[in-house]
């Protein structure tokens, strides 16, 4: 497959050590990329603390709101019976649907930005915000690392823990994931290894828990890997956790089921400082036109109502 001109360019940077933000939407037609001495003031980032803002908490309103208005169970539905239908016809054994909910809040994007209580944040401030909290790759030294996250749960439920980790079709789904992201590094990089499988945790988010479960998976890279930095990283897209398996026919599937194109939301960022890299998919995600987005990976062991319900519970600002 020809190189992209963003690819020749990371490939580049990469090269030569020059530390910089990359921002590239779910289809891969819109990719954003600087050195992070020209980001422009618009785009702010935050990368475990690394970050161009100076993170001065704006003051919310003294009356903040947060109103969702999800799309109704039989418009879900439509979308939903289609999957199991592709699903049934072996079409594809996982597949993460998303859809679109309109918010009304009084919360600037860059407001939701300064005052987010997550992993990753970032925001183009007139176009979206994204306070994600999964990482999808990291490089540290010469390994390469991936943190497939798949199951969430309202971890002040009792026995949260051992309701989700005991759960069939999580179990599956995730297991499923975490094949397709050992498949994927071993395109790039060997000695791929499981290092930590389903490890759970909690994140506080507005007067309520979700439980989470992610795994990690490490995988060796060339000596010379920096030189080919851009190819690495698009040849690991899109981000198996919010696509599914197999990856190309489930992302046709999912441009044919979903109907609209996910932009930003469910790409990636990824953020270099001259020799280690961090990223994030960019979920929980709100653009500027009140329209949140959110999903969940879908199976034929999935229940309708559950997985309606879990795309309601991922619409949220994570600080009050």
């Amino acid at each position: 497959m020809e190189k992209t001109p963003i690819q020749h360019t990371i490939n580049d940077w990469g090269r030569r050590g020059i530390p910089f933000l990359f921002i590239i939407d779910f289809e891969q037609e819109k990719p954003l990329a600087w050195p992070l001495s020209q980001v422009p003031q618009n785009v702010l980032y935050n990368f475990n603390g690394k970050t161009n803002s100076s993170r001065i908490r704006q003051p919310l309103p003294e009356v903040p709101y947060f109103v969702k208005n999800p799309v109704s169970l039989e418009e879900y539905r439509t979308k939903f019976d289609a999957v199991i239908g592709a699903l049934k016809q072996g079409n594809s054994y996982l597949l993460n649907l998303t859809t679109s909910t309109y918010v009304e809040t009084n919360l600037e994007l860059s407001t939701i930005f300064s005052n987010a209580n997550s992993k990753y944040a970032v925001c183009i401030e007139d176009q979206f915000v994204s306070f994600s909290p999964e990482t999808f790759v990291k490089i540290q030294g010469n390994y390469l690392y991936t943190y497939p996250m798949k199951g969430t749960i309202n971890a002040d439920l009792p026995e949260a823990q051992h309701r989700i980790m005991s759960d069939r079709k999580e179990e599956a789904e995730h297991a499923t994931i975490v094949d397709l992201m050992r498949n994927d590094l071993s395109r790039v990089g060997r000695e791929v290894t499981l290092v930590k499988y389903r490890y759970y945790e909690v994140l506080n988010v507005q007067g309520k828990k979700i439980g989470q479960v992610s795994s990690e998976i490490r995988a060796k890279l060339p000596q010379d890997f920096a030189s080919n930095l851009g190819d690495i990283l698009y040849s690991l897209l899109p981000a198996g956790s919010i696509s599914g398996a197999p990856k190309q026919k489930t992302v046709e599937l999912i441009r044919s089921i979903e109907a609209e194109p996910r932009g930003y939301y469910t790409g990636v960022a990824f953020y270099f400082d001259g020799k280690s890299l961090d990223s994030c998919v960019l979920i929980r995600f709100l653009e500027k036109n009140g329209q949140f987005r959110s999903g969940g990976g879908i199976t034929a062991q999935s229940v309708l109502e559950s997985e309606y319900q879990e795309m309601i519970d991922k619409v949220y600002v994570p600080f009050y």
